[in-house]
């Protein structure tokens, strides 16, 4: 299984277990480092999965995250019977029947799929296989200490005393990273007045491989399809709906999710009870710091609108490859002049996707009371006709798949 240390020294120390953190660990390990993944120690393994149990957590993968699962290993080692590809795309700016429709279809846009619909749950045991053949040792136990004033090495107190060495620290501890605030690098959170209601259903009409979106009142509703006829949704609803949605049994919750996705699907059945989530902006001053650097969601978090705040992990993870596993032989893993290189890598594309989220959360969402930037004022009343020109606009359309993919 894994290589184990005496010595508690590595290369690249990890910390965060998720799935981020996980896939950080395994393209270092990859790159040839001696790498440790840190963290709480992990839960009993979930059941096996079978027809009736689905996770109400998942992810859509875009092109360019598959590639680096691919690359690691580790999209072979998912079960492929329960992932979901996405090869159109039907996006609305309001809710009412004969709103212009924003199509988006992987044959126009010369790619295999726009995305792919992934359980948490199954690529947590995809990532947990391909660890367990690359070298990465894990570590039980929460940071709670970090002293990187050493020119040489990081030190880190874990609970319980036990001290832990390495050149490179990378913080993968999510929202409210606790490594952040250890290396004193500040960050700013925003709240949504909206909550994110996941669940899965059973459909009475097959999808077709294909993802549902509506703007409106009711917030933001996605339609993600599951194999089979099953679907996912994600509805961004603002805080009075969320716990309206929470408080119905499921034949009801069911039929109001049906009502707001204008019955695509035909009817729908419950098949995992809604959960809810609370949805924030965070940005962060800087993303490395000395010895250290930040990816996933301790380096940003942006509105789930996109489906794209887990792809811009990914793309994290392939910059901090890039930029460390890339170097010359015997190198510093922790040299400031590589982090500044992954600092630079990251910083356009983070900030636009935060940007583009942010925006159309703000242009889209009348009763939010959140001011819109000045340049995006006037769109508020034109935003339908920018719809039907994007709509109507072949090479706008693909500019747009191109830059999710990328």
């Amino acid at each position: 299984m894994y290589r184990t240390t005496t010595d508690g020294a590595f290369d690249a120390l990890v910390i965060g277990r998720g799935a981020i953190g996980a896939t950080a660990a395994l393209g270092l390990a990859r790159a040839g480092l001696r790498v440790g993944l840190a963290g709480p120690a992990q839960p009993a393994a979930r059941p096996p999965a079978s027809p009736d149990r689905w996770d109400p957590r998942v992810f859509a993968i875009s092109p360019a995250s598959r590639a680096l699962l691919e690359r690691l290993r580790v999209w072979d080692a998912l079960d492929a019977a329960r992932v979901a590809p996405v090869y159109d795309m039907r996006i609305y700016p309001n809710a009412r029947p004969g709103a212009p429709e924003l199509h988006f279809g992987a044959y126009e846009a010369c790619v295999d799929a726009l995305a792919w619909i992934v359980e948490g749950d199954n690529l947590s045991g995809a990532l947990e296989r391909a660890l367990s053949f690359a070298g990465v040792v894990p570590v039980d136990g929460e940071v709670e200490a970090v002293d990187a004033s050493d020119p040489v090495e990081a030190k880190v107190s874990l609970a319980g005393g036990r001290a832990l060495r390495a050149k490179l620290l990378v913080g993968a501890d999510g929202a409210r990273s606790p490594l952040r605030s250890m290396l004193g690098i500040a960050a700013s959170e925003r709240a949504y007045p909206q909550r994110a209601v996941v669940a899965n259903f059973e459909t009475g009409l097959p999808h077709r491989d294909c993802a549902w979106q509506w703007f409106g009142d009711h917030g933001i509703l996605a339609l993600l399809p599951l194999p089979g006829q099953r679907c996912s949704i994600v509805w961004s609803a603002p805080e009075a709906l969320a716990e309206e949605l929470l408080a119905l049994d499921a034949e009801a919750f069911a039929e109001r999710v049906g009502q707001a996705s204008w019955n695509v699907l035909g009817g729908m059945r419950t098949i995992t009870p809604p959960q809810a989530f609370p949805l924030r902006l965070v940005e962060v001053d800087r993303t490395i710091g000395p010895r250290a650097v930040l990816i996933g969601d301790a380096a940003h978090v942006v509105h789930p609108l996109s489906g794209q705040g887990m792809n811009l992990g990914f793309g994290d993870v392939q910059a901090l490859i890039d930029a460390v596993g890339a170097r010359e032989p015997f190198r510093d893993p922790g040299d400031r002049l590589l982090l500044r290189r992954y600092e630079r890598a990251r910083r356009e594309a983070v900030a636009t996707m935060r940007l583009t989220t942010d925006g159309l959360q703000r242009l889209f969402d009348d009763g939010a009371g959140l001011p819109l930037p000045g340049l995006l004022r006037p769109l508020v009343g034109a935003r339908e006709l920018g719809w039907r020109m994007v709509a109507s606009s072949a090479w706008l359309r693909r500019r747009l798949i191109a830059h999710a993919a990328s």
